[in-house]
């Protein structure tokens, strides 16, 4: 497998608990929107999709913290995700949470890692 790296944002845009990045990914052959966020020191990256409908998890754009910026938050239907997980902890999900991103940072650059076979490919910031 083959890895590649795509830049995603400088890493001080992400603050602890507050607003993500967003960004698309094309997945076998499709425009997905996908996002990145700080919590507890660490970058976490999740396709931008609820577990239970497929629908974008902000209320505006970046927002998907709730309140308490402990959980992120569904905008649709109120469900709860763990950031460093992405699995769903209350609402109609079912079982069903976050699809994960690999995401690093590399010299204060926070990079979505792409392997040959993921089914993901990359598409230049718009």
């Amino acid at each position: 497998m083959v890895a590649s790296l795509r830049l995603i944002c400088a890493s001080n845009e992400l603050v602890d608990a507050g607003p993500g990045c967003r960004f698309n990914i094309a997945r076998y052959g499709r425009d997905v929107p996908a996002f990145a966020i700080r919590f507890k020191g660490q970058v976490f990256g999740y396709l931008n999709e609820c577990g239970h409908v497929p629908a974008q998890l902000d209320w505006q754009p970046g927002a998907f913290f709730d309140d308490s910026k402990l959980y992120l938050i569904c905008s649709i239907h109120g469900a709860l995700y763990a950031p460093e997980t992405g699995r769903c902890l209350s609402g109609r999900c079912q079982g069903k949470g976050l699809k994960p991103l690999k995401l690093c940072e590399i010299e204060s650059k926070v990079f979505l890692e792409q392997e040959s076979n993921d089914g993901y490919t990359s598409i230049p910031p718009k």
